[in-house]
């Protein structure tokens, strides 16, 4: 993926977090903290701390001695960072500190036979996670897509989900098919001038696609991310624990935001938590596979294609708008468990009670960013953005629209909710209690009819029956 995209969502993640330097790997696609290493607490960390000590001189950048340590309490998580360097310096790319000092614990790790420290990633929705593009105002009248599904009396309860992301826009009530939906106000809607902020509207869309696909559903949307949708790594094992709680370990957790870390060895911010999430056989989590466009393993997501794991995550890719593909986006690999509609969906945002202001922030782009050969949300709406510049050349003046209730929106955040919902529906339907036999019998009864080709190999997929294709964009402005 170009840098441009990329390095304009960092910037807005470093706005949201303006207490925490941040350090980038571009080549990985993912945001960490500079000058930190995460660590499980206890002995572990004892042992790193002392073994970046002794190991000074190879690392550049490092902190005095003294300065070397636990910066912080542990967590329920059970993680605590420790200080490498002084994370100072206002540099926009990776922390050399931070490398060399994973060096100097690498041949400790080796002794060990197991991993002790990483990076303290930032979890997010972007960059490159989610959303696919910006949200385009929906036409006047047009419907939501997936579109409310009738309303079907089933008896016993409904069936509980939990969406963790940016929490719900405070107009949201005033949207019909929101109405049951409760939880967390975002904590940053509009900017100094009234603007929306980039991702305002992450968690509202989300639970719409949701109340719609599967209306026998009680829907509690956390506000754990910030306004940009992120979160560090050593802080969202305890979001995560504490948002499962308080919804009682509801049947399915709708989660559209993670990291790449370069490597396949999972997230040891998350470890306490996917202990709990096995203990809890009653809860399913239904995670977003990233916008990476790659193969490359995203996690939480891709803990799918982990043995132990495997029945408790279901990882979701996005369908293109026409679901007859992948959308360009959209990650995918082994680890990909099915793919569901995911652009150009049609949901709730706001401007329900008045309308609201929006200035867009990143340009199209001439191609496909992702190397796709249909008509996607990288090239179309045709537009300029506050943030976007095409080499040398100054971006048009930057388009200002108004969004009214509706909106079209794209990314793996929005087909991760359609899967979920799908289950939700099967398990209403059929008074199923256990997520994880629902999901594995609404695969099955699928397999045979419903695939797509995805890099080679054949695919599931979860077209809710509300859901409707959309045209080609190409004549759009």
């Amino acid at each position: 993926m170009p840098a441009r995209r990329f390095s304009e969502q960092c910037e807005q993640v470093r706005r949201s977090m303006p207490d925490v330097p941040l350090a980038v790997d571009e080549r990985g696609g993912y945001l960490y903290e500079r000058g930190h290493l995460l660590v499980r607490d206890g002995e572990d960390a004892r042992l790193v701390a002392d073994t970046v000590r002794g190991g000074l001189a190879d690392i550049p950048g490092a902190a005095r001695r003294e300065r070397i340590g636990l910066a912080g309490p542990g967590n329920r998580s059970g993680v605590v960072r420790v200080r490498v360097a002084e994370p100072t310096a206002a540099a926009e790319d990776a922390d050399p500190a931070v490398a060399g000092a994973l060096r100097a614990v690498r041949a400790v790790e080796a002794r060990a036979g197991r991993r002790l420290a990483s990076r303290n990633h930032v979890i997010s929705v972007t960059p490159n996670a989610c959303p696919g593009d910006e949200p385009v105002p929906a036409e006047p009248g047009e419907a939501p897509n997936p579109a409310p599904a009738t309303a079907v009396h089933h008896p016993g309860p409904a069936v509980g989900v939990l969406v963790v992301d940016t929490g719900l826009t405070s107009d949201h009530a005033r949207c019909a098919h929101l109405g049951g939906v409760h939880g967390d106000l975002e904590k940053s809607e509009r900017d100094a001038e009234g603007l929306l902020r980039q991702y305002a509207g992450h968690g509202t869309f989300i639970a719409g696609v949701l109340a719609a696909v599967a209306p026998h559903t009680d829907i509690t949307v956390s506000n754990a991310l910030n306004d940009a949708g992120a979160v560090l790594e050593s802080e969202f094992g305890d979001l995560l624990l504490d948002a499962a709680e308080q919804a009682g370990w509801p049947a399915l957790i709708s989660l559209s935001a993670g990291t790449s870390t370069g490597d396949d060895a999972g997230l040891i911010g998350l470890e306490r938590f996917m202990a709990e999430l096995l203990d809890h056989p009653g809860t399913l989590l239904v995670a977003a596979a990233g916008n990476n466009g790659n193969d490359i393993p995203f996690f939480p997501a891709a803990y799918a294609a982990k043995g132990k794991y495997a029945k408790a995550v279901l990882s979701v890719g996005a369908l293109r708008a026409d679901g007859e593909g992948p959308a360009c986006f959209s990650n995918h690999g082994p680890w990909v468990n099915v793919y569901a509609p995911g652009e150009r969906l049609t949901g709730p945002l706001t401007g329900f009670d008045a309308p609201v202001p929006y200035v867009y922030q990143h340009s199209s782009y001439d191609a496909c960013r992702h190397g796709g050969d249909y008509p996607c949300t990288c090239r179309f709406p045709v537009r300029s953005g506050v943030l976007s510049a095409d080499g040398d050349e100054s971006p048009g003046e930057p388009e200002r629209v108004e969004f009214t209730g509706y909106a079209r929106w794209s990314g793996t955040s929005f087909a991760t909710p359609v899967a979920a919902a799908m289950i939700a529906s099967h398990m209403a339907a059929h008074k199923e209690t256990d997520p994880r036999r629902a999901r594995r019998e609404l695969l099955s009864s699928l397999r045979s009819t419903a695939a797509v080709a995805v890099a080679g190999a054949k695919a599931a997929v979860l077209r809710p029956p509300t859901w409707r294709p959309v045209d080609s964009p190409s004549d759009e402005a």
